[in-house]
């Protein structure tokens, strides 16, 4: 049990948290907030997320990127705690509680036949997208495609599905908070990424890192923040809300501590910061919702 929980990298489950819990503060600020749809909701992804976290220690394994050279924590199939027989058997189940939970998700929310085919289309699409980013003959996160993809499901799909599975529409002003919670899980790959550059290059896969090098990374991590604050604080000040939307800032000495620690210190000092950059995800949620409700 010990080994499958290090396989289910439970350090990365604030980010379905995150994302499903941004789009429950857009419900409750727009009236519409559902608890059951949104319990549903975190549980799918969580499930999509373990799944994930599975997949791609299966496939690291068998592409070389999880070796010896590698900086971060040693996975559990390239350890040899569980085969990679067992591990198949894991990705099968994990992606068969998926679109369980997805399915009884999507026939919950009361939606019209054209919109619950699209929200099943959407969610098989994230089982596939969950598996293919390190397995298969051309895994897509080992093209740098893996930024696109976090921004796309932990982002708009995440945020706006959640929003739109309580509400039954949407308007064009959610949109900003998605974009803001893509990109700091966008910045949670990143950290990743620049650290394990050397491994990384070494088994071929190029990810954005590996293309831009270790400084530009930085920088290009500095603009997923930035972005990303800017966005959030759009929509906050566009609402009157009062002086509780200050509270925003508070998380402004998080970002810094991030950015500044991406920035400056060297590849293999940079594994806490993963984890800070996961729990300021939550935290930068938490604050949003504050300064908005």
């Amino acid at each position: 049990m010990k080994h499958w929980l290090i396989a289910f990298r439970l350090r990365t489950l604030p980010l379905a948290f995150s994302c499903i819990g941004m789009g429950g503060i857009l419900a409750s600020v727009n009236g519409v907030f559902d608890l059951k749809i949104f319990l549903l909701c975190l549980l799918t992804t969580i499930a999509l997320q373990i799944l994930s976290n599975l997949a791609n220690d299966y496939g690291d394994t068998i592409h070389g990127a999880d070796s010896e050279d590698r900086v971060g924590p040693r996975r559990t199939v390239q350890d040899g705690h569980i085969s990679l027989a067992q591990m198949k058997v894991a990705i099968i189940t994990s992606a068969v509680i998926s679109l369980a939970l997805g399915l009884y998700l999507v026939f919950s929310s009361g939606l019209s036949f054209a919109f619950i085919a699209l929200f099943i289309t959407l969610g098989i699409g994230c089982i596939i997208a969950a598996v293919l980013y390190t397995n298969g003959r051309i895994p897509y996160g080992y093209m740098g495609l893996g930024d696109i993809s976090v921004f796309i499901f932990f982002g708009l799909i995440g945020v706006l599905g959640t929003y739109y599975l309580q509400a039954k529409s949407l308007s064009w002003d959610v949109v900003l908070p998605a974009i803001s919670c893509g990109l700091l899980t966008v910045a949670v790959l990143n950290v990743n990424n620049i650290r394990d550059i050397n491994s990384d290059r070494l088994a071929g896969k190029l990810s954005i890192p590996v293309r831009l090098g270790r400084q530009k990374a930085g920088f290009y991590h500095l603009m997923l923040l930035v972005i990303a604050f800017v966005c959030a604080s759009v929509y906050v000040y566009s609402h009157e809300v009062g002086l509780q939307q200050l509270a925003l800032l508070l998380v402004l000495p998080l970002l810094f501590i991030n950015a500044k620690a991406i920035l400056m210190k060297p590849q293999d000092q940079l594994d806490p910061y993963l984890k800070q950059m996961a729990l300021t995800n939550v935290a930068f949620v938490i604050v949003f919702g504050v300064s908005i409700l």
